[in-house]
């Protein structure tokens, strides 16, 4: 058993996790002790139980969370220094904060585009700093992330690899804030322990994405569970945003989810933008061109106000 400072404003406690839970019924006959809780659900760090306010992750200078709503853009991979400026310049034009772009690249098929690797790391790390955005990218490997965390400020799980323990114990170890995307098949609870273990491995902050999960049309790529965000909220303090490219798989819905995932109470945005969609070597069909993510930005941007919530802005450039 350890114990695990989680002091909330005012309020100062301590967790006591592991598993020898029952050891802490002697704390209450201490005279300092005001009251012992027993943690009744499985999430020991991340539960409402333990922190009843809202915990506000840094990706860079960047917040996410509580008040502060955050969009996060770029292409799905990185393909050129060319493609990934133009993305950048567009994205950040239209106020998103953070940018996005795979390096490693986790395809169905063995013969799709599989990413840039290592010089793809390098392109984003150079881009981001040329404009002046914090960066996140997608590590499929535990043996990814110590490279990773030398280009990038967070690291993306993606939705093939939400279970993948290694990996989340990798991260969790990295002392990177992890944006960490729920599974196409995965439970609310089976989510919430995969942050579990990033949190109970070390980490600094995690960030869960909803990104839709497995349905049964093919209207539409999967289907966006747009009522986790709520539930996810009511369970856990962390941040909760929402990609509705990967959920939707077409363009022209992703507006109208984006829209929802902002009246749903989400903290965030994760938005696929392709200077050049129809040229896209992974994912075109769901990018948006800037154009159309401009227009995305001014109808979110409406909606924050509704909602109560500030837009969390790029650091103005030098």
């Amino acid at each position: 058993m350890r114990a695990v400072d989680i002091s909330d404003g005012a309020v100062h406690a301590i967790a006591a996790v592991g598993p020898n839970q029952h050891a802490i019924s002697g704390l209450q006959s201490l005279t300092f002790v005001e009251r012992t809780i027993s943690i009744s659900k499985p999430w020991r760090h991340i539960g409402r139980e333990t922190k009843s306010t809202d915990t506000v992750v840094h990706v860079g200078n960047v917040p996410v969370g509580a008040e502060n709503f955050v969009v996060i853009a770029g292409p799905c991979a990185v393909e050129s220094e060319a493609q990934l400026r133009a993305a950048a310049a567009a994205v950040r034009d239209a106020g998103a904060a953070i940018l996005r772009g795979g390096a490693f690249k986790p395809r169905t098929s063995p013969y799709s585009f599989q990413g840039l690797g290592i010089d793809g790391l390098k392109l984003l790390k150079n881009v981001a700093a040329e404009f002046e955005m914090p960066v996140i990218t997608e590590a499929l490997d535990p043996r990814h992330v110590e490279t990773i965390i030398r280009h990038a400020d967070a690291i993306q799980i993606g939705s093939r690899n939400s279970q993948n323990y290694p990996l989340l114990v990798e991260a969790g170890r990295s002392g990177r804030p992890v944006l960490l995307k729920r599974g196409m098949s995965q439970t609310l609870k089976e989510l919430l322990l995969s942050a579990e273990y990033i949190i109970n491995a070390g980490g600094t902050g995690v960030i869960l994405c909803e990104r839709g999960v497995r349905g049964f049309d093919p209207e539409t790529r999967h289907i966006l569970d747009i009522a986790a965000v709520p539930a996810l909220r009511a369970l856990t303090h962390l941040p909760v945003i929402v990609d509705p490219s990967h959920a939707t798989g077409r363009s022209e819905f992703v507006t109208s989810m984006a829209k929802a995932a902002v009246a749903a109470g989400a903290s965030g945005l994760i938005i696929e933008v392709h200077p050049d969609p129809c040229s896209a070597m992974s994912d075109g069909r769901q990018a948006l061109p800037p154009a159309e993510f401009t227009i995305l930005m001014s109808a979110v941007e409406r909606l924050l106000e509704v909602e109560e919530k500030v837009l969390s802005a790029p650091a103005k450039r030098r």
